[in-house]
């Protein structure tokens, strides 16, 4: 993401949730701490915005 939407959580209140995310399988591909916090974002953005599908930002992730 490149743009830093009002619904983003900020690093502090990150750190407080990361735990909560089931660990990532064996198989497949790996999984990173920036990546999962991008697609929290992306997700708090579709919940506040509610905005349809079509209409999301092209910066979030796929």
């Amino acid at each position: 993401m490149t743009k830093n939407y009002p619904s983003n959580l900020t690093w502090e209140q990150w750190e407080l949730i990361p735990e909560l995310f089931p660990k990532a399988k064996p198989a497949g591909r790996p999984r990173t701490t920036i990546y999962i916090y991008a697609v929290v974002n992306a997700i708090l953005y579709l919940l506040c915005q509610g905005s349809t599908w079509r209409a999301l930002p092209g910066d979030l992730p796929p």
